[in-house]
């Protein structure tokens, strides 16, 4: 194993937590909608690394084992694309899943990387 499969993982810090931060992105972040997710998505949020957080609702999904099916489909397929996103520009991001089914992983990776491609086109921008 080299240093390749250090840059693939989603540690602690990767992952947006605490009420502070959660509330910040909800309020100033900016809501889109891609195939089955919504997203938001705020860009510079002072760190060197991007942050996400995935939700799937009960609403659709009332069993746990498919809801955390899709999470983890959901942070495997940010995990293996992250580098979509440019460098030293931190964002927050919210996977929402928002589709009665459950999809496949390709489907759900091939989402996932619009997704990527669209929020790290906007840190571009800026």
């Amino acid at each position: 194993m080299t240093g390749q499969t250090k840059h693939c993982t989603l540690s602690k810090d990767e992952r947006l937590h605490g009420k502070k931060d959660i509330s910040r992105l909800l309020s100033k972040g900016r809501f889109r909608v891609c195939r089955n997710f919504r997203y938001c998505f705020l860009e510079n949020n002072g760190l060197p690394y991007s942050r996400i957080m995935v939700s799937v609702s009960k609403r659709f999904f009332k069993r746990a084992v498919k809801r955390n099916l899709l999470k983890r489909r959901i942070r495997e397929s940010y995990r293996l694309q992250k580098d979509v996103l440019p460098d030293g520009k931190g964002a927050d991001i919210l996977f929402i899943y928002n589709s009665k089914e459950v999809t496949d992983s390709r489907t759900v990776s091939a989402a996932v990387r619009q997704i990527l491609t669209d929020i790290g086109n906007e840190i571009r921008k800026k």
